[in-house]
């Protein structure tokens, strides 16, 4: 235990609880809205931000940000204008997905000079953590916890029935890109911790693990914050003693704990309908 008097390492149990915190309000209204893939659209596509960050010489997460951005927002209009002719939601994505990747690897390609250390971004390193890092990752939670317990109801209500939600005449519009720009945040402020390639799954295993056990949405973004704080702890003491890249192990972790519920929920499942007259 002598490891938690480093402060890298308290600074990465500190970005646990923040990256899990955030992952678990805006991945659970990525839930209930059924846009899981829209995660990795985003995260991908955050990729040619990257790249164009290291062209020009400028700090690549503020250009992934506004990558991230602005993709997130062509996929909500792209997605929803148009009338009869709309582009697929699920279409948009992928053309979003491919642009970002294409757009990151001809810039990186073109960067002067060594190649830059991708392997910190594609899969992630938690102990690598700055005080700037979770000087912003501590911004983005408290921001989004402010908004998530103000607004609970309208986004509760636009992630599960967007015309039911216009009737009462609450601003979906609005919620849906004001939610488009902190799903963007999030994933750009949890590559460094997580990794591009592994990010998607921070945000639906947790909340698909809550789920089997309730469907009440407030309940589900408690319970996948925790789940998704266990993982980060768990992975980054075994990416610790292993010098292995954290995201892998978190996700390891997750995915081993939503097996492990899966089976307590099916075995008390039975017992239950055993037991009914």
């Amino acid at each position: 235990m002598d490891i938690l008097h480093y402060t890298f390492f308290q600074n990465a149990l500190w970005a646990g609880l923040l990256i899990a915190v955030a992952c678990g309000i805006t991945g659970t209204y990525i839930v209930a809205r059924r846009i899981v893939f829209i995660s990795g659209g985003i995260t991908h596509a955050s990729f040619g931000g990257l790249g164009i960050g290291f062209y020009l010489g400028i700090n690549p997460l503020l250009s992934a940000l506004v990558f991230a951005v602005l993709s997130a927002f062509g996929v909500e209009y792209f997605s929803r204008s148009g009338g009869y002719r709309r582009i697929r939601e699920d279409s948009v994505i992928a053309s979003v997905w491919s642009f970002g990747m294409a757009i990151g690897v001809i810039f990186i390609f073109l960067t002067p000079g060594y190649t830059p250390n991708l392997s910190a971004y594609l899969f992630g390193n938690i102990l690598t953590v700055s005080m700037a890092d979770l000087c912003w990752m501590a911004i983005l939670t408290f921001v989004l916890i402010a908004v998530y317990l103000l607004g609970r109801r309208a986004i509760l209500y636009t992630a599960f029935d967007r015309d039911f939600a216009l009737t009462q005449r609450l601003p979906v519009r609005f919620i849906e890109y004001m939610m488009m720009f902190f799903i963007s945040a999030t994933i750009v402020l949890s590559i460094r911790m997580i990794g591009i390639m592994l990010l998607m799954s921070m945000v639906t295993i947790p909340q698909m693990t809550a789920n089997m056990f309730t469907s009440d949405y407030h309940k589900i973004t408690i319970a996948s914050s925790l789940l998704g704080f266990v993982g980060c702890i768990a992975g980054l003491f075994l990416s610790y003693f292993f010098n292995i890249p954290s995201g892998a192990f978190i996700i390891l972790v997750l995915i081993i704990l939503f097996l492990i519920s899966k089976v307590i929920h099916s075995v008390f499942f039975r017992k239950r309908v055993r037991n009914l007259p």
